[in-house]
């Protein structure tokens, strides 16, 4: 099969899979707070790595090396979660995906301040162009910024932080290693958070369900995402993985009557652009 037909196929289930994790996220909204779904999420992604783990008879590639490092990634990674489980419960679904899209932007940024990476030119001009489409989707007021926007924005800069570590856990640990550290100390921190005032919500009937589809869906996406990256360069994943936002806009139209913002798609559009312009140039320089 066709390389790149293959990473679109993988790519469809990580749109797929995001998507249902961002409405399942919505339907809790009301009866958790965002450190239960946490608490509930990585307990969920734990059973299901840990089983995979046993089963594969993968437990020697978990190592207790760089547990600093490890604790500090899933620090930034559950700050970044948290906001993006409270801005799927306050603004429309679109926002948040496009704003989350900023998170490589994020890391063109941070990867000097914690790889030692160089800042070329081509780097400050997909900054520029981010930061451009990011004023475009939340069209800045004193009445259009609320707290959604702000964590929508925020958490893409814990997720870009998560990634910067994560590139440095590579060099040390293997995707199984950083996988169990991340959903045992996310469970962790998690839990307390959701006891810091001594109460926690327990899952219900109505609640459990999408509790499960957040758990699987998470660890799906990014497995997913994973294997097209593994096949495919990112210059044909990432245009590929755009369309979760039309996607994502669809459904929250669909499900919850939500407006289609022309400003949001050009917006994304221009931050889709900035990502693609450091990709590509990237690619043609690691080529050359």
């Amino acid at each position: 099969m066709n390389p790149v037909f293959k990473a679109a196929l993988w790519m469809i289930g990580a749109i797929a899979s995001f998507s249902t994790m961002a409405v399942a996220g919505r339907e809790v909204s009301t009866a958790l707070d965002t450190f239960e779904i946490m608490t509930y999420r990585s307990v969920v992604g734990m059973l299901i790595l840990w089983t995979v783990l046993t089963v594969t008879r993968r437990w020697s590639e978990v190592k207790t090396q760089a547990l600093g490092l490890h604790a500090v990634r899933n620090m930034a990674h559950f700050a970044g979660q948290n906001l993006w489980f409270f801005a799927v419960g306050v603004i429309p679904l679109a926002q948040v995906a496009a704003l989350e899209f900023t998170s490589p932007i994020w890391v063109v940024m941070l990867s000097p301040l914690v790889l030692g990476e160089r800042l070329t030119r081509v780097r400050v001009l997909s900054v520029l162009l981010g930061f451009a489409g990011i004023l475009l989707v939340a069209r800045p007021t004193p009445e259009s910024i609320n707290a959604g926007i702000l964590a929508a924005t925020a958490c893409a800069v814990f997720f870009a932080l998560s990634a910067v570590f994560t590139r440095r856990l590579t060099r040390l640990a293997s995707v199984a290693c950083i996988m169990f550290w991340l959903t045992l100390m996310q469970a962790a921190f998690g839990l307390l958070c959701s006891l810091w005032d001594g109460q926690m919500a327990a899952p219900n009937a109505t609640t459990l369900p999408w509790l499960l589809v957040i758990g699987c869906a998470g660890l799906l996406a990014h497995f997913c995402l994973t294997s097209a990256l593994a096949i495919a360069p990112a210059t044909v994943v990432v245009p590929i993985d755009f369309v979760r936002l039309p996607t994502i806009a669809m459904l929250g139209m669909w499900l919850y009557g939500e407006a289609l913002d022309v400003w949001i798609f050009v917006g994304a559009a221009v931050i889709f652009g900035a990502n693609y312009l450091n990709i590509w140039t990237e690619t043609r320089l690691a080529k050359s």
